[in-house]
């Protein structure tokens, strides 16, 4: 990517960037256990299209202040020269400014990209954010009374349209241009199906799914089918798999992470299908446990269950097991 673009697309997807940038979700995906008691989901979600294929929460000071996370930074701590540069060019400190997000995908039907979204909320230098998206490139303009922060990235085939909204003080929206606009229509109005304008919250598959996760502070949900349309699998595994339809991953991090991931498939025969494939991987894994009994607790706990269409295994990762990573790394956790 040339320098003219690079701090422009860091600026557009700082949100995802800061989940990357950890390396998984056990770093920064995060639920509050409460917030399913809240009718249709995080309040975000009133800002996201009704058709995007996937969803997904993150609480982002919940999981970053969790005795794991503390643990993990202690063992594998990140060079601190990327953060206080993006820290310098965006005036966010993603330790502490950031306090959740919402992200979709809808799969573009025009190509094999995709188009995403992050809506972030916490405390951001409005000022400063645009005026590095200008300085590389982007061009401001009013959308809606909204100042919308728009730009390309990428070269060719591989050209994207990024853009950056504030859609109230302390909420962003980031992400391809299109999303971001439909964002800030239903900012602006609020679901309105006569002029085909409607948030996921009307989704009722995806809402389903949402509301049929147990409390965690961890979760993500959406067709799994359209993504790997998009995914260029190579045709030997994609005939292998068995036909999934939904997926839908919940957890809970703290000392260590419990969660279970839900999958469900075409039909009956294609759910046993997948129950053969994870039984077979399950034995596996237990058999590679061997005397190490920090890694036989995990393996004791991976349930897999589920009828019908649904194939459902559930799994915790104990804390021993993160201080046997500890113990590889040759240095003791210390909680910070």
């Amino acid at each position: 990517m040339v320098a003219r673009t690079r701090y422009f697309v860091i600026a557009s997807l700082l949100v995802l960037g800061v989940g990357l940038g950890t390396g998984l979700v056990a770093y920064y995906v995060g639920f509050p256990a409460g917030a399913f008691q809240r009718a249709g989901g995080p309040p975000e979600l009133q800002f996201v299209p009704r058709d995007v294929t996937v969803i997904a929460y993150a609480d982002v000071r919940d999981v970053m202040t969790s005795e794991l996370r503390q643990k993990l930074h202690s063992v594998i701590p990140m060079p601190p020269t990327g953060q206080h540069e993006f820290e310098e060019k965006t005036g966010i400190n993603i330790e502490t400014d950031i306090d959740r997000i919402v992200a979709c995908l809808n799969p573009s039907p025009q190509s094999h990209n995709s188009v995403g979204m992050v809506i972030a909320r916490g405390r951001f230098n409005e000022v400063k954010i645009e005026a590095l998206m200008r300085e590389h490139g982007a061009q401001v303009e009013d959308y809606r009374g909204k100042r919308l922060i728009a730009g390309t990235a990428g070269q060719g085939a591989e050209n994207h349209n990024f853009a950056a909204s504030f859609l109230e003080p302390g909420l962003v929206a980031l992400g391809s241009t299109s999303l971001v606009r439909a964002a800030i229509d239903l900012h602006q109005t609020g679901d309105n199906p006569q002029a085909g304008l409607q948030s996921v919250t009307g989704n009722e598959e995806l809402m389903n799914l949402v509301h049929s996760l147990e409390s965690g502070n961890a979760w993500a949900v959406g067709r799994f089918d359209a993504l790997q349309a998009r995914a260029r699998l190579p045709q030997e595994l994609t005939t292998r798999l068995p036909a999934i339809t939904w997926f839908a991953v919940s957890g809970h991090i703290n000392g260590g992470i419990r969660g279970v991931l839900r999958a469900e498939a075409r039909d009956d025969e294609a759910a046993n299908n997948l129950r053969d494939v994870v039984r077979g991987f399950l034995a596996l894994a237990k058999m590679q446990s061997g005397g190490r009994p920090e890694l036989q607790a995990m393996m004791q706990s991976l349930e897999l269950s589920g009828t019908g269409k649904t194939v459902a295994l559930s799994f915790t990762v104990p804390a021993e097991i993160f201080d046997a990573v500890a113990a590889m790394a040759g240095k003791k956790p210390q909680v910070q």
